[in-house]
């Protein structure tokens, strides 16, 4: 708020401190915000072919190809995801200027996230290693295609009630 070197009153001040808590509730609301559509998507995707791929590694004998082929796609496939997620934070800086912080997005839903994704994408593909069923790895794949979409869907409506 500009003076010109005139005081401020009170009441000019408090409403000066209100549009600054207005302004870092909006910057933490856009660090926030949801991935781009097209990153979404790659998520999801990534997320969905991961426990096939992990799997297609780790099977006993050759499963539908060598186990090298499928640690060569399983890297591959990584290299890709990590070059579009830095070309998606950068998108994200330019566009809002602010860089993306997981710290605002709500601990109750990042932390079994963070646990349990990893849990459920590895641990199907042990559980195919042991039984030779492909079901776990289809099941993984599902589900961890399901908790993307849903994750994104959360963090739409959360942009959403704090914008």
């Amino acid at each position: 708020m500009e003076t010109n070197g005139v005081r401020l009153t009170p009441e000019q001040a408090r409403s000066a401190l209100a549009d600054t808590e207005h302004i870092r509730a909006s910057a933490a609301a856009l660090s926030a915000t949801p991935w781009p559509n097209w990153f979404f998507i790659t998520l999801t995707l990534y997320v969905a072919a991961l426990p096939i791929t992990y799997g297609g590694a780790m099977a006993d004998p050759d499963w539908l190809l060598p186990g090298p082929v499928w640690m060569g796609i399983m890297l591959a496939t990584t290299a890709v995801y990590g070059a579009l997620f830095a070309v998606a934070a950068k998108a994200w800086r330019d566009k809002t200027g602010v860089a993306l912080r997981f710290d605002v997005l709500p601990k109750r839903a990042t932390v079994p996230l963070a646990v349990g994704l990893p849990v459920l994408l590895v641990g199907a593909a042990f559980a195919f290693r042991v039984t030779g069923w492909p079901v776990w790895l289809i099941a993984a794949s599902l589900i961890g295609a399901a908790v993307s979409v849903g994750f994104h869907l959360a963090f739409v409506r959360l942009h959403r009630k704090t914008a």
